[in-house]
């Protein structure tokens, strides 16, 4: 039923949206109708990336879904960043690392605890990924802040390109760690699971879904960042509400329906990869990247968050970091990331 929903959606949404941006319908309308049809084309790039990991295994398509959940939010970025809204990236980038830690396994852990009483997963990716997290949300993102208080603008982008290069460096060499020189070692139980499940499409396929619905959505992007701002005046919305909830949620939607899905069909291996990985991808890859290429631009962006964000994501790497490392989690620890979600909502809201 739902895969129906959306596949009217993505049929009906696409060509509308085209109609729409070239007679130039109201903003308003076409911010809802670009949203409702980015999510509709992530619900397909989430099918083929459950299918990918059905055959290439729990890691790899954790990896996957949370990279082309990521291309989606990274694709919007760019054409914002172009835009010059600097601080939209920046709030979304926030967005997604509450939205991944705490909307995404929030929900994935309570849906999954609905129908197991306790659900399991590899305690040893848990604390490899806690140790990443703490690095890359606490001192990468927090030292730039601390150090950059009495600097211009261009030592700022100094720092930040050095930090930027050193976590892309690093991420590839946790890719390196998980996939090449440690693949297996730290395998659990769980993740011998589900190899009889048959996957949705085959691999052809479901790559070439993929590439036509990120190509599709990249359209659909650069005109969805020009609506921001009016649909800011109209509502009352701040930049940093519209980046934080807004675009996170729109960028991200991909991944949200696929780890709720994977944490229902008790597969808590990917569910959790999805939530952690794609916090991971983001902080310590799309972050340093956009910080790369928006020296291409007029605009550049420093990785300077404010102190609101900073505490924001530091909290919930903490609140992740408690719940997870036991390697195992129930619907009310879902409850809780998902009542800290809330809470961090109504306060960007109000601020």
């Amino acid at each position: 039923m739902t895969n129906k929903i959306f596949m009217m959606l993505t049929f009906i949404g696409v060509p509308v949206s085209i109609i729409g941006t070239f007679m130039h319908w109201p903003s308003i309308i076409l911010f809802i109708l670009y949203c409702l049809t980015i999510i509709a084309l992530s619900s397909y790039m989430g099918r083929a990336t459950e299918s990918l990991a059905i055959v290439a295994g729990p890691r790899i398509g954790g990896l996957l879904n949370a990279t082309f959940g990521n291309a989606v939010e990274l694709i919007i970025s760019v054409f914002a960043l172009k835009a010059g809204l600097v601080g939209v990236v920046l709030a979304s980038l926030t967005g997604s690392v509450l939205g991944n830690l705490l909307l995404v396994a929030g929900l994935s852990f309570f849906v999954g605890g609905l129908k197991y009483k306790r659900q399991k997963f590899n305690v040893f990716d848990a604390r490899h990924n806690s140790g990443l997290l703490m690095f890359a949300i606490i001192v990468a993102f927090v030292i730039p802040e601390v150090f950059s208080t009495d600097m211009n603008e261009t030592k700022k982008l100094s720092l930040s390109t050095g930090i930027s290069i050193t976590l892309i460096l690093l991420y590839l060499a946790a890719l390196f760690f998980k996939l090449v020189t440690h693949r297996g070692v730290y395998q659990s139980d769980t993740s011998s699971e589900h190899h009889d499940e048959e996957p949705e499409w085959g691999k052809g396929r479901a790559i070439a879904v993929l590439l036509i619905a990120t190509l599709a959505v990249a359209f659909i992007s650069e005109h969805l960042v020009h609506t921001f701002e009016y649909v800011a005046e109209s509502f009352g919305w701040s930049e940093l509400f519209i980046g934080v909830i807004i675009v996170a949620i729109v960028g991200n939607a991909a991944e949200h329906a696929s780890a709720v899905l994977m944490a229902y069909k008790n597969k808590m291996d990917v569910a959790v990869e999805i939530a952690i990985g794609s916090t991971l991808q983001v902080a310590m890859f799309v972050a340093p990247v956009l910080v790369l290429l928006s020296l291409l631009f007029e605009k550049s962006m420093p990785l300077i968050f404010t102190w609101q964000e900073l505490t924001a994501m530091a909290s919930s790497v903490l609140l992740m970091v408690v719940i997870s490392n036991d390697g195992e989690t129930n619907w009310f620890e879902g409850l809780t990331l998902l009542a800290a979600y809330v809470i961090m909502g109504i306060g960007f809201y109000l601020l």
